[in-house]
């Protein structure tokens, strides 16, 4: 499993860099966890838009998902359009960023699958766990999990006994934090 950090800035992206976003790979399957601000420009110069397999998003804060829009544009936009990229995500969470386009253009460029606490789904070599963290957004935390390697990413959440569970016995925990002194209480779960 190969780890790329795309960014990993707060609420906006400072200058030359981006928010969250990440890349997965194993055996030549290529996820992207999180497509936030400013991450586009940096995925674009590490891979090509079509050869993204699938995305994940954790919750419908722009620094975690705006960068599908630039995304789903340059597959469309393409000389050779790619197929449907799947994109799952808690239910609610991609209406703002889909709503950018009119539908006629994200017509067959997407399909969205909503995940909710506990699912599971196979993606190429990726087993994925998704679970429910605590944030002011719903948010889901994912563990994903190959026949070796595991990485376990928190998506922005605050404290959780939740969070302890779903790193537990991976090879990797990605833990994002906003607070560094203290946790407002509608994200502590």
């Amino acid at each position: 499993m190969r780890l790329t950090v795309l960014g990993g800035d707060g609420g906006w992206p400072r200058a030359g860099s981006a928010c969250s976003g990440y890349l997965v790979q194993r055996e030549g399957y290529v996820l992207l966890v999180d497509p936030g601000y400013a991450t586009a420009p940096l995925l674009f110069s590490v891979v090509p838009p079509w050869e993204i397999d699938a995305v994940l998003v954790t919750h419908g804060h722009p620094d975690h998902c705006a960068d599908l829009s630039p995304l789903l544009r340059a597959r469309i936009f393409d000389d050779h359009p790619a197929p449907a990229l799947p994109v799952h995500a808690p239910a609610g969470a991609l209406d703002a960023v889909l709503a950018l386009d009119r539908p006629q253009l994200l017509h067959g460029a997407v399909t969205v699958s909503h995940l909710e606490d506990g699912a599971r789904l196979q993606l190429g070599p990726f087993e994925i766990e998704a679970t429910a963290l605590p944030h002011t957004w719903p948010n889901l935390g994912y563990r994903i999990s190959t026949d070796g390697p595991s990485l376990a990413y928190t998506g922005d959440s605050g404290p959780s006994d939740r969070r302890v569970d779903l790193a537990r016995d991976v090879t990797v925990l990605l833990a994002e934090a906003s607070y560094a002194a203290r946790v407002p209480d509608d994200v502590v779960g």
